[in-house]
């Protein structure tokens, strides 16, 4: 009686609010003085005037009332969910209320309750807002249906013995109560007949708020509206995308800058923000099952990648410090850039132009700077740092398995079945589905795609994938071109500008040529980007794939071939094709018979590559994160710059988090495939620039903090979703880190001049003392200048010159075999090849070795794992055997006595087991 009173009073509460600011004074004040049966009995004037007055003290105390809520306005039932929409008056209006309105009835019939805001209450007097809650009901009924684990005991196993080194580690540690917000539990699927089972002390915060809207959206995404054409329309997502609303999202549970004064709100975004989100905690470790607590186990996965995949960078950035270190320290006594700057013989060695007809000869000194620099990284630590990074490589994705074992038992996800979260029927998937076959397993009709139709949507993908993939060739193709015809006018630049004469030693047409070509190529590779991503969406979507984790994995692959491709091609041009088919001089190879290949130089292309790899790599971490920081920032300060003349008590909960912006379905995807292709040039190229992993371990460290930040105060509340691995994007890794192996071997063999000086050193050179000494003028051939024909022949010549040298191996103008090959360019050829074959067996033997030496799952966890199952059975097996006492001691015959031996010998079973 007492609730039914209460629900009464809420009722006309709910009324007057909404009916505030009107000019009738009709029905509501009428229901108002009879419920207040205070009303002083005398004219119609006077009262009319006492009406005037309780609505002018509704709307006092309503200011007076702080909006920044996560409750309905009794204070007493959650905000699960929250949906917004704009009531415009066009062609379409009438259609988006009725599908509103049924759209709302189908989820009360479901057994969710709403409550709307009017649009008289929101900040620009626009916006509906509609407030769900999910009663205790309907959590448990889902709960059942989606499998979801709820604590039965407090886990009594002992924590793992503490490390003797963690003393060390204090500085780095979180609060015990930030890191572990919650006991450990021994947990069980939820089941609504086992109820007393369950650790259940309050029905208002068993289901923690990240189970709760993950359960709303279940119902949200599966909600019917009506029927359209014939077909039947369900789901929040197709009713976002027609405009009948304008968000749907859970809300944070305060401010991210202070606590909530309700004492009822844990406060956990505020928590998140002061410990994990600001970047002067970024020497702090990440609190992990915080974050699961509030954003879910999907995000939470992915930082704890990101996290260990960062602690793993810092061994790969020493060793490759060290290695660029040790460069740097021999510089001085590497004797090919000794002899390339010496005058008395790179002075007086003239090279061939390096373009026709425009370019003039050149002397080999003028490089001098260039092939000092190209030591640091082109050495014998290059060889050391790319067998030991193929080696990093195996030990980071070994290691992280353990780690994700270990998280997989922490967070109850041992048993998670990928069918309960990400193997559902995807709502688009039986929206667009008309015809229905017998599923062989469930024995129920469900939709599916005729074979004609996959075949056509897949025809059509793989064309469009191969156009963009061969429209990045393209463009590379251009780049390459635009590197081949602007060379000349470096050169001729260079050469006739006197301010630039100062630094022609350092920057060379060579130099000059590959940083503006690197550049260039960056700046198509962002504008392909960007446009290919709405493609891949587009064409997926177009694919209809059946289940959620079917449409990311056929995304992911669409995104990351492309991407692949996108950032790397440059970088395999530079590394595997620039200066290998140049020819020689007077029998040049021409790109489409016009534009001569280009030439390395004299000191090797792997100075090129670095270059090339800093630049793009560089690039896109900086837009990157300008991207995610700056961008939301701006957007999110221009949506609120009106709020901020209001008082902040009316400035609501759903509203502050209606003008932020959207994480999205696919926003970890983005994150992932940010640091996938991170991965891929810390790892493919790595060679040729030892600082790679530094550079990517300063970006990583900036990357956590501005990842943490923006989700935490740009972005709403994501809805939270279960994974129990990072995905697909582990088979990515490996693919990579086994194709890591084979382009570092060539990078080594290919593209420094490594091996060319171990021949020399070993087989060709004549001094003893002094092993390198003569090796620039061994690698370089000589050519007879009059050979040259007149399409190669420079202008001029005005020191009359009659010989030039070039970068070969090949017999002098006055040999029987003028201008082929020499026997050494076979012997280092076949040293190349020799090198190749057995630096990839060893990397290969010793990674498949460590690979088989570290088990995938830590043997604690492994133990932990069968004594919380054997634990878990016993306590649900001596409830069942309780129940069937309870059942035998009141009389029920169905309880017999053979049920009750069987259910004992059951729970022996389990033991023995």
């Amino acid at each position: 009686m007492n609730r039914l009173g209460k629900k009464a009073n809420e009722t006309l509460i709910e009324m007057a609010l909404s009916a505030d600011g009107e000019e009738s004074n009709g029905p509501l004040c009428e229901t108002i003085s009879t419920a207040g049966s205070e009303v002083p009995s005398g004219s119609e004037q006077s009262g009319r005037r006492y009406n005037l007055f309780l609505k002018r003290r509704l709307r006092i105390d309503k200011r007076h009332e702080s909006k920044d809520s996560i409750f309905f306005r009794d204070g007493v039932r959650r905000i699960d969910f929250v949906l917004s929409y704009v009531d415009d008056l066009n062609k379409e209006w009438e259609k988006k209320l009725e599908r509103r309105k049924e759209f709302e009835s189908n989820l009360q019939k479901a057994g969710l309750e709403l409550e709307t805001e009017d649009k008289k209450e929101s900040e620009d007097g626009k916006i509906y807002f509609v407030k769900i809650h999910a009663p205790w009901e309907v959590l448990i009924t889902y709960a059942e249906v989606l499998n979801i684990k709820v604590p039965i005991r407090e886990n009594d196993i002992p924590s793992t013995v503490e490390n003797p080194l963690d003393c060390m580690l204090t500085p780095f540690r979180l609060p015990e109560k930030v890191m572990h917000p919650e006991p450990d539990y021994f947990t069980a699927p939820f089941s609504k007949d086992k109820q007393e089972l369950y650790l259940i002390n309050d029905e208002s915060t068993f289901f923690s708020p990240s189970m709760r809207n993950r359960i709303v959206n279940y119902i949200l995404t599966r909600c019917p509206y009506g029927t359209e054409e014939g077909k039947k329309k369900f789901g929040i997502k197709r009713l976002l995308n027609n405009g009948t609303y304008s968000a749907a999202y859970p809300l944070h549970d305060c401010q991210y800058w202070k606590k909530a004064s309700d004492p009822n709100c844990d406060n956990e975004r505020y928590t998140l923000y002061m410990e994990w989100a600001r970047f002067l905690r970024f020497y702090k470790e990440q609190p992990l099952d915080l974050i699961r607590k509030y954003y879910g186990e999907k995000i939470g996965i992915y930082f704890a990648w990101l996290g260990f995949y960062t602690e793993m960078l810092f061994l790969a950035a020493v060793v490759g410090v060290i290695c660029f270190l040790y460069g740097l320290f021999t510089m001085d006594e590497n004797m090919s850039s000794k002899e390339i700057c010496d005058p008395a013989i790179g002075g007086e060695i003239i090279m061939c132009p390096l373009c026709d007809r425009e370019c003039e000869y050149w002397r080999l000194n003028t490089t001098c700077q260039s092939s000092e620099y190209s030591h640091l990284f082109d050495n014998v630590a290059t060889l050391f740092f790319a067998i030991f990074m193929g080696i990093w490589v195996t030990l980071f994705l070994e290691f992280w398995k353990r780690r994700q074992a270990r998280l997989k038992y922490e967070w109850d996800l041992v048993d998670f079945e990928e069918e309960q979260q990400q193997l559902q029927l995807r709502p688009e998937y039986e929206a667009k589905c008309t015809q229905k076959k017998k599923n062989p397993v469930t024995q129920e009709m469900e939709p599916y795609l005729p074979l004609t139709s996959q075949a056509v949507r897949f025809c059509i993908s793989g064309t469009t994938v191969l156009f963009w993939v061969s429209l990045i060739i393209a463009s590379m193709i251009a780049v390459i071109v635009y590197r081949l015809a602007v060379y000349a006018a470096f050169a001729s630049l260079m050469e006739n500008t006197q301010t630039l004469q100062p630094i022609s030693g350092l920057l060379t047409p060579q130099l000059a040529t590959s940083v503006t070509a690197s550049c260039l190529n960056f700046v198509i590779i962002m504008i392909l980007n960007f446009i290919y991503e709405k493609i891949a969406i587009w064409i997926t979507d177009m694919e209809i794939p059946r289940t959620h984790m079917e449409y990311e994995n056929r995304l992911t692959m669409k995104m990351f071939l492309f991407q692949f491709v996108n950032y790397y091609s440059s970088c395999f041009y530079v590394a595997f094709f620039k200066g290998k088919f140049v020819g020689y001089p007077g029998a040049y190879t021409y790109m489409f018979n016009r534009w001569r290949n280009e030439e390395c130089d004299p000191a090797g292309c792997l100075i090129e590559l670095t270059t090339q790899l800093t630049i793009v790599m560089a690039g896109k971490q900086i837009w990157g994160n300008i991207q995610e920081a700056i961008v939301p920032w701006i957007c999110n300060w221009w949506g609120r710059r009106k709020a901020r003349s209001n008082p902040e008590n009316l400035y609501s909960r759903w509203e502050q988090d209606h003008d932020l912006q959207t994480f999205g379905a696919l926003g970890l995807f983005y994150e992932y495939l940010e640091m996938v292709i991170q991965f891929g040039f810390i790892t493919l190229f790595v060679a040729s620039f030892p600082l790679a992993p530094l550079l990517a371990l300063m970006n990583n460290i900036l990357e956590i903090r501005v990842d943490s930040w923006k989700l935490t105060t740009q972005y709403r509340r994501p809805v939270a979703a279960k994974a129990h691995s990072i995905g697909v994007w582990q088979e990515i890794l490996n693919g990579m880190a086994i194709l890591s192996v084979v382009t570092n071997a060539f990078i080594v063999a290919f593209t420094s001049d490594m091996i060319p000086r171990l021949v020399y050193y070993y087989a060709y050179s004549e001094n003893e003392d002094s092993p390198m000494s003569g090796y620039i003028n061994n690698s370089l051939s000589v050519f007879e200048i009059s050979d040259f024909p007149e399409r190669n022949k420079p202008k001029e010549n005005p020191e009359g010159f009659e010989q030039c040298r070039y970068r070969d191996y090949r017999y002098p103008p006055d040999h029987e075999r003028k201008y082929l090959h020499t026997m050494q360019f076979w012997h280092i050829l076949a040293a190349k090849l020799a090198f190749i074959i057995i630096m990839e067996h060893v990397v290969f033997i010793v990674k498949f070795f460590v690979a088989w030496m570290i088990p995938d799952v830590p043997a604690d966890v492994k133990a932990k794992i069968k004594r919380e199952k054997y634990l878990t059975q016993k306590i649900l097996h001596e409830y069942e055997l309780e129940k069937l006492k309870e059942r035998l001691c009141q009389g029920d015959k169905r309880a017999t006595e053979k049920e009750f031996i069987a259910t004992e010998g059951r729970m022996e079973l389990s033991r023995a087991m």
